[in-house]
């Protein structure tokens, strides 16, 4: 069995990956990427942590994230659809002004 300290460096290292990603790019759509890396990094930690354990409630406040994820990727990339079909673009850098 895998020790319980690599599953959080893992963790870790998926979480600073996400906060780098989110921000030093500008695109919408890596954004979103490194967003889902922070989400997932949390879900492997609360994983790590219910198994170490031997309790369940990590497990299913896990699946709860994940609906609550893929919920939020759905919205978010209708959203940069839309976003890039009215200004055929998704560079956030372009948006810092509201249009009317």
């Amino acid at each position: 069995m895998i020790d319980i300290q690599i599953y959080l460096l893992i963790g870790v290292l998926m979480f600073s990956l996400g906060i780098y990603i989110m921000l030093s790019k500008k695109n919408a759509i890596m954004i979103l990427i490194g967003i889902e890396l922070i989400l997932n990094a949390a879900n492997l930690n609360l994983l790590a942590f219910s198994n170490y354990h031997n309790h369940i409630d990590g497990q299913t406040f896990t699946l709860f994230i994940m609906i609550i994820a893929a919920t939020e990727v759905a919205l978010a990339l209708a959203i940069i659809f839309k976003m890039y079909k009215y200004f055929q673009n998704t560079n956030l850098d372009e948006f810092n002004t509201l249009h009317s």
